[in-house]
């Protein structure tokens, strides 16, 4: 009986989860379509950011962690700049791990916001506070705090992010470095 309890319990928490994951997905789309569409923003794949992960597996991860995390904090603010945001905030549209001699990405923490956030301004339309996600999510590297409540979102949604890629504890498609 309570093996059969359990079972149930988990099927029912599984349900839950799923059905979480696709509300978010929805938002996704309903919020950033053009954006997750876009040429740029596909390419992105093609670019590592942290382990295995792409920069655009990584930002996606981002977004949808930032609409979990807000709804568990259940703080007022607007949904579309948060999705938006957290989908443009490593908008830089390079590898950093490669080796460039014309544009180095030392110092990548550091400049890489200013890039995306140029990248973001050319395809675009952008409001005051999804430059605000995007030039301050890697706070306390760029001085300056974030400003409003989504930008603090998406910087802790994106260090947890960073965090589970790095330790290997959320894996990505591979893809083979160029030697």
């Amino acid at each position: 009986m309570l093996r059969n309890w359990w079972e149930k319990y988990k099927k029912e928490k599984r349900r839950e989860f799923f059905e979480r994951q696709k509300k978010i997905q929805d938002e996704l789309n309903r919020y950033a379509w053009d954006i997750l569409h876009s040429d740029n923003f596909d390419s992105s794949k093609n670019n590592m950011q942290h382990g295995t992960i792409s920069v655009r597996e990584h930002s996606i991860q981002v977004a949808r962690q930032s609409v979990a995390l807000s709804d568990k904090l259940g703080i007022e603010h607007s949904r579309r700049d948060l999705v938006r945001g957290a989908l443009l905030h490593d908008y830089f549209l390079y590898d950093w791990h490669d080796i460039d001699r014309e544009n180095p990405h030392r110092l990548h923490g550091f400049h890489h916001p200013a890039r995306a956030l140029k990248n973001a301004e050319k395809e675009y339309e952008l409001t005051d506070r999804q430059r605000e996600i995007i030039i301050k999510h890697m706070w306390p590297l760029t001085v300056i705090p974030p400003m409003c409540r989504e930008a603090w979102v998406v910087t802790a949604a994106d260090k947890y992010c960073s965090f589970l890629e790095t330790v290997h504890l959320q894996k990505g498609h591979r893809r083979r470095r160029k030697k």
